[in-house]
């Protein structure tokens, strides 16, 4: 499979940073809805996790790496949020005393490109009740939004990049390795996890 006419190149690209010094937080506890990596790597101090649903949005490879998991050359391919459906993962309580730390990491983290809108979403607990989670969703309209790929494509284009964080697929394996921790099973990241281990 020729991967080169897939995966755009980056290297000419320029970003419009994030517009905020701040991420929109809830009033009271600070919840955050991870549906990727800040399952299995938050990277800040978490005091509480539980399993929850979002409806509205789905995980999707959908977002083309050229930092963590990817090169602007060379990208690879990590989870957004796109419109529909609904998305099983973790609900996430940010300790108390860690909260403008955890804020300052998030925002540092999730908003190098712009990619992500950081929004306030009503997530349901698997245990019962709702919390309002800062949750980072894809924009469509970002040069890094990538459009709908084959499974043999995402696991072409996955295979072969690597970014400061490591191999693409290391990223993909670990998130539906902890998705079936979890009792998520079944879903479109697993269908591609189980191709880049055959």
């Amino acid at each position: 499979m020729n991967i080169a006419r897939l995966r755009p190149d980056f290297s000419a690209t320029r970003f419009a940073p994030y517009e905020s010094n701040s991420l929109p937080t809830p009033a009271g506890d600070l919840w955050v809805f991870g549906y990727g990596s800040l399952m299995w790597a938050p990277g800040f101090a978490v005091q509480e996790s539980t399993a929850a649903r979002l409806y509205g949005y789905h995980r999707r490879l959908c977002l083309w790496s050229i930092h963590y998991r990817g090169t602007a050359r060379c990208p690879g391919l990590v989870l957004g949020l796109a419109r529909g459906g609904s998305c099983h993962g973790l609900a996430l309580r940010v300790a108390p005393q860690a909260i403008q730390a955890s804020l300052a990491y998030l925002r540092k983290r999730e908003m190098l490109n712009n990619a992500y809108r950081p929004a306030l979403k009503e997530v349901y607990l698997r245990r019962g009740g709702c919390v309002t989670a800062l949750t980072f969703v894809s924009k469509p309209a970002h040069a890094q939004f990538a459009p709908p790929l084959s499974i043999a494509e995402t696991v072409a284009i996955v295979r072969a990049a690597a970014g400061k964080h490591g191999k693409n697929c290391d990223y993909v394996l670990n998130t539906a390795r902890h998705l079936s921790k979890f009792g998520i099973e079944r879903t479109a990241l697993h269908a591609v996890a189980e191709q880049l281990q055959s």
